[in-house]
């Protein structure tokens, strides 16, 4: 039979514990209670310097430049990474899946496969050629480099794998491409001159595109020409210094003319032309990739990212990236300054140009 006095007092017990339990932790609480502080008016008695402001400030190691990348690649690893891409594409010449061939990719003009009718019309309104640079800022996010492209594919994360991929794709033709390296040789010119214009080997894709991947730094070369202009000067008669000064009305106005181009410039255009500049220059302030970061680029002191490992040259040359030494610059980077590493070949439309930096003064200025 069911006994209600049994069930009563078990009931009471559990009550009674609970309680007991309850009032333990509040006479606990109260014993033992570390309270809410003294108040903002009480100064901290010492600090324990643990360090991590320290650590916070300390320069990120922005890595080897591509070019390093690319002189230690490894084919091998590559073609076992390719196995991700074999299913849509193949690296026999004309054999199109669901991608276009690959073979003699690397250097091969972006939508030139006469064979494959399926391209999408994003990736030749971003980029010209398949050179390593626009195929390691490809192959890291396709969607990001080439918004609307058909390409399925996520990525690569990592940077070594990427080089590793390109590499193997590189060597599919018997032929190499000829990734640009330093000179060791500086051009002829004065001494003081050429002093200046030694180029240090510890920039890789750095140096150039250390101002500018596809707007960045202006050059060497400019400040290199001011001190041949004062030998000039200084070596012929002062009746013949107007007749030297003759040519500045026509070149100030062709400065003029481009920096109005710039005024008017289209940054949304500037923007996705730059995605070809992403893969080593960010647009974040402070933050570094191969190249320092173009935060702010437009009207900044050359060379002075704090953190970032600039070449000796690029430490010599005084004065600001302007919008004339980056439209310079960013047209033919080889021609602007000799002997750097910058393996972007240039923008040949100066529209292009003026909207690129146009971009970069919308976000850093």
């Amino acid at each position: 039979m069911f006994d209600t006095m049994t069930l009563t007092k078990t009931a009471g017990a559990l009550c009674g514990a609970l309680l007991v339990f309850l009032l333990g932790n509040m006479a606990a609480g109260a014993i033992f209670s570390m309270g809410g502080g003294h108040g903002a008016e009480h100064a901290q008695g010492y600090v324990v310097d643990t360090g991590a402001g320290e650590a916070e400030e300390a320069p990120a190691d922005a890595g080897p430049s591509l070019a390093e990348r690319m002189a230690a690649a490894d084919p091998a690893n590559g073609e076992k990474l390719f196995r991700n891409c074999a299913a849509c594409h193949a690296v026999v010449e004309g054999e199109n899946k669901v991608g276009p061939y690959l073979y003699g990719v690397v250097g091969r003009a972006v939508g030139s496969v006469a064979t494959y009718g399926s391209y999408s019309g994003a990736l030749t309104a971003v980029a010209e050629v398949w050179t390593p640079v626009e195929l390691y800022a490809f192959l890291e996010n396709p969607k990001g480099y080439a918004p609307g492209t058909a390409m399925g594919y996520a990525g690569l994360r990592k940077s070594e794998d990427r080089a590793d991929l390109i590499a193997y794709l590189d060597q599919t033709d018997g032929t190499t491409f000829a990734m640009p390296l330093e000179e060791a040789a500086v051009q002829a010119a004065p001494a003081e001159e050429t002093a200046d214009e030694t180029v240090a080997a510890d920039a890789a894709v750095e140096e150039p595109a250390a101002e500018v991947a596809a707007a960045a730094p202006a050059v060497e070369d400019v400040a290199a020409a001011e001190p041949v202009a004062e030998e000039v000067v200084t070596e012929q008669p002062a009746a013949e210094e107007p007749a030297a000064a003759e040519p500045a009305p026509a070149a100030a106005a062709a400065a003029s003319g481009f920096t109005a181009m710039v005024a008017a410039a289209d940054p949304a255009a500037g923007e996705k032309i730059f995605r070809r500049c992403a893969a080593c220059h960010k647009v974040e302030d402070g933050k570094n990739g191969a190249g320092p970061h173009l935060f702010g680029v437009v009207g900044r002191d050359i060379a002075s990212v704090e953190g970032f490992n600039y070449s000796d040259a690029l430490k010599g040359l005084e004065g600001t990236w302007d919008v004339e030494r980056l439209n310079g610059w960013i047209e033919n980077p080889r021609a602007f300054l000799p002997g750097n590493k910058m393996g972007f070949p240039g923008l040949k439309e100066e529209q292009d140009r003026a909207n690129v930096i146009g971009y970069l003064q919308s976000v850093g200025n």
